[in-house]
């Protein structure tokens, strides 16, 4: 049996690594005895993806850790060590190869950001969230979506972009905090990514950036240097770039990582 686990705290982690924690039933944790354990990071828009592909890969009691990509960084750097880590950008799985953190990162699949708002809105076009008395959510300025939608509000000019940064009633962690707040009816509308949008089955449309400023979002994968399972690590990461696990992530709303 594998059982995925939300959350990034170090207490999450630690409760993830105590044998048979998270179960309600007396055997499933001498069912997952008898396998190892396989931990892997990955940013919060991967979570619905990761999880629907977890039934279908063997030989490991799989843990996931969901998060804004930037703290899941920060807990490698502090010691933490996952066997793979999965960040919504390219860049952070880098800089962390570069500290000798990672393996040789891979780009693994594609997104598309996209403005979410509530089914049924009467929001069809980004120029929509600068009017007052909108209230929209974005991500934090650190986190890949934030990052992101802070390209696009560049690309639509100053003042543009501070119209809409003056409607922002709410700055997220993560991606799915985005979605919490649309879904919960907090907020008009948010940036998230497509595939977001395609997990809310329906409760939210994604209106499509115009080209012009539409960021290209690229998504990097890696074994960690300190991997407790290496082997099936790199197993985990060689399904999600090219077999079910791709075909999981494509379903999902993803897009294919770039050619050549």
């Amino acid at each position: 049996m594998r059982r995925p686990i939300a959350g990034a705290s170090l207490a999450m982690l630690a409760f993830a690594a105590a044998p048979g924690c998270g179960d309600d039933s007396e055997d499933s944790g001498e069912e997952s005895a008898d396998q190892p354990e396989l931990v892997v990071f990955a940013a919060s828009s991967l979570g619905p993806a990761f999880e629907a592909y977890e039934p279908e890969f063997e030989g490991a009691d799989v843990r996931f850790s969901f998060a804004g990509s930037d703290d899941l960084a920060a807990q490698i750097r502090q010691g933490v060590a996952p066997d793979v880590y999965a960040a919504a950008n390219t860049e952070l799985p880098d800089a962390l190869a570069e500290e000798g953190l990672l393996e040789q990162p891979d780009t693994f699949v594609t997104n598309e950001l996209v403005l979410a708002v509530p089914a049924g809105s009467e929001i069809d076009d980004v120029a929509d969230v600068e009017q007052p008395g909108v209230s929209l959510a974005i991500g934090d300025e650190d986190v890949p979506v934030g990052t992101y939608t802070r390209e696009v509000l560049d690309e639509l000019g100053s003042g543009p972009s501070e119209a809409v940064l003056e409607n922002v009633a709410s700055s997220e962690p993560d991606v799915s905090g985005i979605v919490a707040k649309l879904t919960q009816g907090a907020v008009d509308a948010g940036f998230v990514y497509r595939s977001d949008v395609e997990s809310t089955d329906g409760e939210l449309e994604g209106i499509t950036l115009p080209s012009e400023v539409s960021p290209d979002v690229a998504y990097g994968i890696a074994v960690t240097t300190d991997a407790k399972q290496p082997e099936l690590a790199q197993e985990f990461v060689d399904s999600v770039r090219g077999g079910d696990g791709q075909a999981v992530l494509l379903d999902s709303g993803f897009g294919p990582a770039p050619q050549g």
